[in-house]
């Protein structure tokens, strides 16, 4: 890889830039990454000219429009037009200018609702996405498709990884758009600070996550990128759950808060569990995530601490 001309899309957000970050850290010197108001990844001639000026040997498709419960359920439409579209043109671009080697981000959103646990990716098409975010998860399980036929008629190598649900430094700490760690880091700290001795938070508590340090999801991209070449998708993940209540505990605790916590069962929870079979990308690639979920939490409350106020 550290002789590769490598195009990361999305490279300048949460999993991005950590990944870029990496790719740079194992001496890869030719890592470009497309910025919005240069490269507008919805429009097929900015991604021509990305491909043409850029030519990459190696593509990873990071970049996506995410968000949490709310505002996949405020913006439905344009969760899935964004997302397919940036994914099918730029996985296009790739088998046009003939790139070697692409790497296509997916998402645990794309399995079933009710998926047995732990979550196998052979069951990847046995029913419906959770409604709250099946815009989303379709819109990026069509790309598993497009990788897996672009490989069959026109010999592409691309590869499709499905990360679970991901934390840590960097990440969105916006209310509005946040994830539900961030999320509850941000509650926890301003109730703390401004001395509110009750919290209230969305559903009952009792839906199970999965969550993935955003270093370990960057180890396990890479080593994908140079180890896997099968058209099967991989998940990605630590193979444990929590349940939202117990994660809530912990982060209060984590973050000096002492207050009530309130649950509002008026509000959907989402997926009632979700928890990875993750031996196919240990088999594969020889991928293990190595951050304990206290470990990383910490490391996420320390940085949010330490930035400029949002």
């Amino acid at each position: 890889m550290t002789d590769k001309r490598i195009v990361v899309t999305g490279g300048a957000g949460f999993l991005g830039s950590h990944l870029v970050e990496l790719l740079r850290e194992r001496g890869c010197a030719q890592v470009f990454v497309p910025l919005v108001e240069d490269y507008d990844l919805t429009q097929p001639a900015a991604i021509d000219r990305l491909f043409r000026e850029q030519r990459p040997q190696v593509l990873m498709h990071a970049a996506a429009l995410v968000g949490g419960i709310g505002a996949n359920r405020l913006h439905p439409g344009r969760f899935f037009y964004q997302n397919a579209l940036m994914g099918i043109q730029v996985i296009e671009a790739a088998r046009v200018h003939g790139v070697a080697k692409t790497v296509v981000l997916g998402t645990i959103c794309a399995y079933p609702k009710f998926t047995p646990v732990p979550f196998r990716e052979d069951d990847l098409w046995n029913g419906y996405p959770e409604e709250t975010n099946a815009a989303y998860g379709i819109a990026k399980k069509a790309l598993l498709v497009q990788c897996q036929a672009y490989r069959q008629e026109y010999g592409t190598n691309a590869i499709f990884l499905l990360p679970v649900n991901l934390y840590g430094p960097r990440d969105n700490f916006d209310p509005e758009t946040s994830h539900v760690i961030p999320a509850l880091i941000r509650k926890f700290v301003e109730a703390r600070r401004g001395g509110l001795r009750q919290v209230t938070l969305w559903g009952d508590g009792s839906a199970t996550r999965e969550f993935l340090y955003v270093k370990d999801a960057a180890e396990g991209i890479l080593l994908a990128t140079e180890r896997y070449d099968k058209p099967e998708p991989v998940n990605l993940g630590t193979g444990q759950e929590i349940s939202i209540r117990d994660l809530a505990a912990k982060i209060a605790a984590f973050t000096g808060y002492d207050g009530e916590i309130l649950w509002d069962t008026s509000k959907p929870s989402g997926q009632p569990r979700r928890c990875l079979d993750v031996t196919r990308a240990e088999r594969e690639f020889g991928f293990r995530a190595r951050t304990s979920l206290d470990a990383g939490l910490r490391a996420t409350i320390s940085w949010y601490l330490s930035a400029p106020p949002l």
